[in-house]
């Protein structure tokens, strides 16, 4: 039965490898664990065997593309723990061997819909994560996206095991940290991510802005991380805090004290014009010799 199964694999695999590799979401699908169908089961069953040595409770999603799956695992410390106290795992699990890769890991995932992130480039699944519970965590934006030439998922703007850095709990006394991040639509279709983080020292130093801007680069189609500067740093600012090309849910800051007053700037005081009400039209005051 064993060989059967894996038979069956080898031949549906075979099948998914000889289509065109157009990469869209439209070549993706969740699998059903409840269905009855015999090759969303011998999926499961080889995610699960290839997933067998690694350190995790639950398999919470299972999502495939051509020759690879994209798997969701949560990890439970004790049988007593709660579960809002599950971390998370994202893996890519190739469907032609047992080789797997850890992408992320953390708490809170939070799946979004699909974008591109280069005209003309691939979709991506979106994502927004945390590192830690119970904490002052720090919020990681990726794209989970499947990867062409080493028929693999990949994770976007990896640095040291987290994605893009959009917000951040941990809060100094000693300046006044304000942050704004969005995903926001342009106008060729794609979309890319944008932060500020701006450093009030009071008194004692100049405020400092921080923006980045993460996108793939049209012609590599490598991810892209890029520093904003000068009229580029200040056109982003007052598109980020406007938020009107904000994709629904990846957004957060605009309504900041910073956000509003760049978006409604109080009016100058304009100097007061209207005579005194005592001044009747007289060149000399009453009373005055």
């Amino acid at each position: 039965m064993a060989r059967r199964s894996l038979c069956l694999i080898a031949a549906v695999l075979a099948f998914v490898v000889s289509l065109p590799a157009q990469q869209s979401s439209d070549a993706f699908r969740w699998i059903n664990f409840h269905s009855k169908s015999a090759n969303d089961q011998d999926i499961i069953a080889w995610v699960t065997r290839a997933l067998q040595t690694d350190q995790w409770t639950a398999i919470r999603e299972i999502g495939v593309a051509y020759d690879a799956a994209l798997v969701v695992t949560s990890y439970r410390a004790t049988p007593q723990s709660l579960p809002e106290d599950d971390t998370f795992t994202v893996w890519s699990v190739s469907l032609t061997s047992h080789v797997t890769a850890q992408l992320v890991t953390g708490v809170n995932l939070h799946l979004f819909d699909w974008e591109r992130f280069a005209d003309g480039a691939s979709e991506d699944l979106t994502a927004l994560y945390d590192n830690c519970r119970n904490c002052s965590a720090s919020t990681y934006f990726t794209a989970f996206y499947y990867d062409v030439a080493h028929h693999a998922w990949g994770a976007r703007w990896m640095n040291g095991g987290q994605g893009a850095p959009v917000w951040n709990a941990n809060q100094s006394s000693d300046v006044s940290w304000t942050q704004v991040y969005a995903v926001m639509a342009e106008g060729d279709g794609h979309v890319e991510l944008c932060t500020w983080n701006h450093f009030d020292h009071g008194k004692q130093e100049e405020s400092a802005d921080v923006l980045y801007r993460y996108d793939r680069d049209p012609f590599s189609g490598l991810d892209r991380t890029v520093v904003l500067t000068g009229k580029q740093a200040d056109e982003m600012k007052l598109r980020l805090c406007r938020g009107q090309d904000a994709v629904g849910g990846l957004a957060r800051g605009q309504d900041s004290l910073l956000c509003q007053s760049l978006v409604n700037p109080h009016p100058e005081r304009r100097p007061v014009t209207t005579p005194p009400a005592n001044n009747r039209g007289r060149s000399i005051p009453p009373g005055s010799h």
